[in-house]
C-alpha cells in the first residue's frame, strides 16, 4: 500500500498536485480532517485491495481540527502504516498575488478577523511543524501549473520505497533561494560567462559555456571537493531514512554557472546509481 499525505500552503498548488496523482492511478480524497487519515489507511484491506495507493489532502480547511495532524502522522507510525508526506510551499508575495488573480478567499479568511496578508503568515505558523516532518517539499513560487505536474508524476512514478530521490536545482539569487532547499552550494565565486559577448544568450547546457565555466581553476578546485562532500553526505541521509534531497546551485542569474554545476553534479550521482533529477528554475529568465 502506498499513502501520500499531501498539504501546503493554500494557493502552492495542492489541487493541481492531487489531480497529478490521480493521474498516475492513485485513490484521490481532498480535504480531509487529520483524524480520518487512519481510517483511509485502511482503505486497501477494506477493498480487498482493489484500492492500494491513496492520496489524501490534508490542510487549515478542516479549521482547528488541522492541530491534530502531529497526532495522526505519530499514530500512523505507531500502526507501521507506510506513508509519504508532500508539502507544498510558496513565497508570500507569490501567493498574496495568486489569490488576488483568482479572487478566492484565503480558507483562514472565513471569520473575518484576518486580512490577506494576516492570514497567510498565519497559515505558515500554523504549519510549520508540518512542514518540518514533510518527506518531500516543492516550492512553487516559481513554477507553472503544468511544471508541477510534471514533477509530481516525476516524484511518485518513482519508487517511494526505494532509494531517496536527489533534485539538483539550479537558480539565480536575484530571483531568490528556492525554499526547498536542503544543501545549497553558492558558485558566484566562479568567473561568469554572462560577461563574455558570445556566451551571454546561451546557457550552462551549451557546450562553449559549460566548458567555459569547468575549465577555470577555481572550478578545478571546487569539483573534486564538491563530489566528495556529497558522496559522504548523501549515504547518511539515506541512512537516516530522507526520501527526497535537494541540492541547490546557485548563481546571479541562473543561467550559466548554476546550470552547468546542476548538470555535473546529476552526471556524477546518476553514474554511482542514486536516483537523480536536474532542474534548472531560473535558467530561461536571463542572465
Amino acid at each position: 500500500m502506498e499513502m501520500i499525505i499531501v498539504t501546503g500552503m493554500s494557493g502552492a498548488g495542492k489541487s493541481q498536485a492531487i489531480n497529478a496523482l490521480e493521474d498516475i492511478g492513485y485513490y484521490c480524497v481532498d480535504n480531509i480532517p487529520p483524524r480520518l487519515v487512519t481510517k483511509f489507511a485502511e482503505l486497501p484491506i477494506q477493498s480487498g485491495h482493489q484500492i492500494n495507493k491513496i492520496a489524501l489532502v490534508v490542510d487549515v480547511r478542516s479549521q482547528k481540527l488541522f492541530s491534530e495532524y502531529a497526532q495522526c502522522l505519530d499514530e500512523l507510525d505507531e500502526q507501521k502504516f507506510p506513508y509519504k508526506t508532500l508539502f507544498l510551499d510558496c513565497n508570500n508575495n507569490t501567493l498574496f498575488n495568486r489569490y488576488k488573480e483568482t479572487r478566492r478567499r484565503h480558507p483562514l479568511m472565513e471569520d473575518g478577523n484576518f486580512t490577506l496578508d494576516q492570514a497567510i503568515s498565519r497559515e505558515r505558523l500554523l504549519l510549520a511543524s508540518a512542514k518540518e516532518r514533510a518527506d518531500f517539499t516543492v516550492d512553487t513560487s516559481h513554477t507553472s501549473a503544468g511544471d508541477l505536474r510534471a514533477r509530481i508524476r516525476e516524484m511518485f512514478l518513482h519508487d517511494t520505497q526505494s532509494s531517496m530521490l536527489v533534485i539538483c536545482k539550479s537558480f539565480g539569487f536575484k530571483h531568490g533561494i528556492p525554499s526547498d532547499s536542503d544543501l545549497l552550494f553558492d558558485v558566484r565565486c566562479l568567473p561568469n560567462p554572462f560577461y563574455v559577448d558570445e556566451f551571454r544568450a546561451l546557457s550552462g547546457m551549451d557546450a562553449p559555456v559549460r566548458d567555459f565555466v569547468l575549465s577555470k581553476h577555481q572550478a578545478e578546485g571546487l569539483v573534486p571537493k564538491l563530489f566528495d562532500l556529497l558522496d559522504y553526505l548523501i549515504p547518511l541521509y539515506v541512512h537516516e531514512g530522507k526520501s527526497q534531497l535537494v541540492v541547490s546551485i546557485g548563481c546571479t542569474g541562473g543561467r550559466h554557472r548554476s546550470v552547468a554545476f546542476c548538470e555535473l553534479l546529476t552526471g556524477h550521482l546518476t553514474k554511482r546509481g542514486i536516483p537523480t533529477k536536474a532542474l534548472h528554475r531560473d535558467m530561461g529568465t536571463g542572465g
